[in-house]
């Protein structure tokens, strides 16, 4: 089956993947908050053992079971507050869990670099697990702070849509370099496709997903657009610096789950403090 998809053009693969993963990420998403949690829950796991495996390409030893396990908590405490099981003061939970970072770092004799490698540790959490346990937030940002699936959602359509508009307008007429020294086949006529297609998309979701003004979902859908870029640039950065192309090879056409979802982890701290302000 691999043999098959690595045959076939990255367009070819990157349909086949979406027929696959869409439904069940729908699925996941609308039919209940604990599968909504579930499913990000994995993801953000699954993304951060890929940031920190990349970290070891590059000759650092970060903790890589530790610093997930950290993440893992924060997004599952970040649930259960706010879907009131546990009080807010459970967050405090966080802060011993991180400080053993730095004693678990220390009985390691053998890590040259201790203080560069507990430093990774932390970014793992902070630029992977945090913004998947601001997704959790947002999904409860509503008036009476119940559950509602149509602010994560519509934000992953938009996107999607990003994504995919800048993907065929920079196939197709992409001639003026966004950030060559970054990603050399980013270009401006990409991001333009993007931004037209988040806007379209916006519009339906002014039609049809009434958990925000319309304005918001536009304002939502740039933010995506300019956001996302800049996280898949930061991305590829990071990438470049340890000389490789995709993050993994997990999802067929897209690499692995920090490719895929690298647009977001820019984008949610954003969209948060947007709607927490206006």
């Amino acid at each position: 089956m691999k043999e098959k998809l690595q045959g076939m053009s990255n367009l070819q693969q990157r349909v086949i993947a979406a027929v696959i993963a869409i439904p069940f990420l729908l699925f996941c998403i609308i039919y209940s908050d604990w599968t909504f949690y579930v499913l990000f829950a994995l993801i953000s796991v699954l993304a951060q053992l890929e940031f920190y495996k990349l970290l070891g390409l590059d000759g650092n030893e970060p903790l890589t079971y530790y610093g997930t396990f950290c993440g893992f908590i924060l997004v599952t405490v970040t649930f259960l507050i706010e879907k009131g099981i546990i009080p807010y003061e459970d967050y405090y939970v966080l802060s011993p869990l991180m400080a053993l970072i730095f004693f678990i770092k220390l009985y390691k004799s053998e890590d040259e670099k201790p203080f560069k490698n507990i430093a990774y540790t932390f970014l793992g959490v902070i630029y992977v697990a945090l913004p998947f346990a601001l997704i959790i937030i947002l999904a409860f940002l509503t008036p009476d702070f119940r559950f509602s699936w149509q602010r994560p959602l519509g934000c992953l359509f938009l996107l999607w849509a990003s994504d995919t508009g800048a993907y065929f307008a920079g196939t197709k007429f992409g001639k003026t370099k966004l950030f060559e020294r970054v990603s050399p086949k980013k270009s401006w006529e990409g991001s333009i496709g993007g931004f037209v297609a988040a806007m379209l998309v916006s519009f339906v979701l002014t039609q049809y997903f009434d958990d925000l003004e319309d304005w918001q979902w536009y304002v939502c859908g740039a933010i995506i657009v300019v956001a996302g870029t800049y996280g898949d640039l930061v991305e590829s950065l990071f990438k470049r610096s340890i000389k490789i192309k995709d993050s993994a090879s997990t999802i067929p056409g897209h690499g692995g789950f920090l490719d895929r979802f690298d647009g977001l982890l820019l984008s949610v701290p954003f969209i948060i403090t947007f709607l927490k302000m206006f």
